[in-house]
């Protein structure tokens, strides 16, 4: 079998994902050693890993000693029970009152945000349902105010034999940019209210309020429990934050997507590539395609301004960015074949195409880019 890029076979994908066990194990040591030996660390596993794959990295963070595991859906949280995950989990977005009775069964925790779904929580019987309250201390998305709390309190009271609050959690609106200290503060002094508050009518439960960013620059956050989901990956929330911190703290990135060249050709001056002409060369050249396209989660908006990599080289993106293919200017990489391995994000070489140079280029995030790469191709962990 021909090797890729990444040192590993082909099995006869057109275009695969690589994991590294090595960059999580890494990332994950260097949050732990964030935190102290009493604070938990939840591994946020959502929307697909953050496009690394639910099931498998679910079972990778868990066997490095994940504590709780978070989820978007009560489908992802099922998925991962099914497949053996016996971690606490709990499904940070909204629960469907039908799905709810199934989640306690599952023994999986469940977000809850506004008196509606409070009230839809399941009557009577069988195991009491885990309930991570979410608080809104500015983010002003979802959550209680502080004005709720009164009736809160007395949901719970009433309600002991068939709900558990098993969780206190808020989301910081802007904690990302190192230079905006204050708002995260005020967030963070008011969730104190709710502690205090819930705390003073006997419940006790798990503190939750920094993600990756919150973890980074605000200690005082960190509480029972701390979220870390970009983190995790080896990517930054934003390049502020990583400029802030630059060698002190250093993220790997987990993830590589590759494809190959499944054709070559010569074209002269002047030919047109792609949809609508989109692209006149401007020299001869060699043009290579590559079984890939915005169907797969390569986003349309690169045409003509991304690169590849081939043989640890650049190669530009040329015309447009078709449903299932790309095509790429090898004319300065020599004797370029089908079969050949295109990194489209990860290194090759001594040379790195990342996930930000892509989103900056499309105006994007790194989060939308990688959450983006459809979940049918294949995530392997090496």
């Amino acid at each position: 079998m021909r090797k890729t890029a990444g040192g590993i076979d082909r099995n006869g994908l057109r275009t695969w994902v690589e994991v590294s066990r090595e960059a999580v194990a890494r990332n994950y040591r260097l949050f732990r050693s964030l935190i102290s030996k009493e604070t938990a660390l939840m591994a946020v596993v959502k929307s697909n890993a953050y496009g690394h794959g639910l099931a498998d990295f679910s079972e990778e963070i868990s066997k490095l000693g994940a504590d709780f595991i978070g989820v978007d859906s009560i489908l992802e949280a099922l998925a991962l029970r099914r497949g053996g995950i016996g971690s606490p989990i709990l499904v940070l977005g909204y629960t469907l009152p039908e799905r709810i009775n199934g989640a306690a069964e599952a023994r999986i925790s469940v977000a809850v945000s506004n008196f509606e779904h409070l009230k839809a929580l399941p009557r009577g019987g069988g195991r009491p349902l885990g309930v991570h309250l979410k608080v809104d201390t500015g983010m002003h998305r979802q959550g209680f105010f502080l004005k709720d709390a009164p009736a809160v309190v007395l949901f719970f009271k009433k309600n002991r034999d068939r709900v558990s609050l098993e969780g206190l959690f808020t989301h910081f609106a802007a904690a990302k940019n190192p230079a905006f200290p204050d708002y995260t503060k005020q967030q963070i002094a008011e969730f104190k209210k709710w502690q205090t508050l819930l705390r003073r009518e006997g419940f006790s439960f798990k503190s939750h309020a920094a993600a990756t960013a919150g973890t980074l620059l605000f200690p005082e956050s960190h509480f029972d429990m701390v979220r870390i989901g970009i983190g995790l990956y080896g990517l930054w929330p934003d390049c502020e934050l990583s400029a802030y911190f630059g060698d002190k703290i250093q993220l790997r990135p987990a993830l590589s997507w590759r494809s190959v060249v499944s054709e070559v050709k010569e074209l002269p001056r002047g030919s047109k590539v792609g949809y609508d002409c989109a692209e006149t060369l401007t020299r001869d050249s060699v043009v290579a395609v590559s079984p890939v396209g915005y169907w797969h989660g390569y986003p349309r908006a690169l045409s003509g301004i991304a690169h590849t990599l081939v043989r640890g080289r650049r190669a530009r993106v040329l015309g447009r960015v078709s449903m299932d293919m790309i095509s790429i200017d090898v004319t300065d990489i020599p004797l370029v074949r089908v079969g050949e391995a295109v990194t489209l994000v990860g290194r090759d070489g001594r040379q790195e195409i990342s996930a930000t140079e892509l989103s900056d280029l499309c105006n994007t995030s790194s989060y939308e880019l990688i959450t983006r790469i459809n979940p049918l191709i294949k995530r392997i962990y090496i």
